[in-house]
């Protein structure tokens, strides 16, 4: 019990100092620390500390591994909660999470756009929200479509029938450099705007989501709308062996 309140109590301070720079971030941008959206993303948490973020009022979760999802799903507090996936998924996985999800950021290919498409049709009955993943640095590491690509892939999932685009996701290569690093996001917010300007039939550009838990101060100066936070909220992650 005493480790559980100490942790509430870690997760909490975490929580204050997060917002508070959220909100001096957002100002820069001329925003409310509200037009930002702040995701607790859960990859190797324990439910017990996520629903401590939830109780402090957290309302985004992000989830990265499907099966993680699957076997943690039925113990979070997901009253008023959304959860969106945001890890590389793969094709054969898109059923296991279509119905647990309200938004699958980490599109990064037709195919896997296509399977999106005919699952939602099929078991959901209503279109799925998908956002962009956008490899901004062109990284062979990083998933992602590259810059050039992204009108392309954005105009055919907006055909698709059962899908809706709402934005775009990215991952930026590490920098040394922050003006380097701000300048990768600044390049993510121009294609944001560039799309949201080009009013395509079923794209919303609602979402920009960039920016962790050692960056997502300058994302938020340079545009984004939701920064996914691990780390910084519930301290290093311990990957259990297998």
């Amino acid at each position: 019990m005493e480790n559980l309140l100490d942790s509430k109590k870690e997760i909490f301070a975490h929580l204050d100092t997060i917002y508070a720079n959220i909100e001096k971030a957002a100002a820069v941008s001329g925003r409310k620390k509200e037009d930002i959206q702040l995701m607790a993303v859960t990859k190797t948490v324990e439910p017990e500390r996520v629903n401590m973020a939830i109780e402090y009022g957290v309302r985004l979760l992000g989830e990265n591994r499907a099966q993680e999802l699957v076997s943690k799903y039925d113990s979070y507090n997901k009253d008023g909660v959304d959860i969106h996936f945001i890890g590389t998924l793969q094709t054969n996985k898109v059923r296991q999470i279509i119905d647990k999800v309200s938004l699958i950021q980490s599109v990064n290919s037709l195919h896997l756009a296509k399977e999106i498409d005919r699952l939602a049709g099929s078991r959901l009955g209503h279109p799925m929200d998908i956002l962009i993943e956008i490899n901004i640095g062109d990284e062979e590491s990083k998933s992602g479509i590259s810059y050039k690509e992204a009108e392309p892939l954005i105009l055919e999932a907006a055909a698709m029938p059962n899908l809706h685009v709402r934005g775009l996701m990215c991952i930026p290569p590490i920098c040394e450099d922050p003006a380097e690093l701000e300048r990768y996001f600044e390049k993510m917010h121009r294609l944001f705007v560039d799309m949201k300007e080009k009013n395509i039939d079923n794209v919303n550009m609602d979402f920009l989501s960039m920016g962790m838990s050692g960056d997502y101060e300058a994302a938020i100066r340079q545009g984004a709308n939701i920064v996914r936070i691990g780390s910084a909220l519930f301290g290093k992650r311990i990957y259990k062996e297998k």
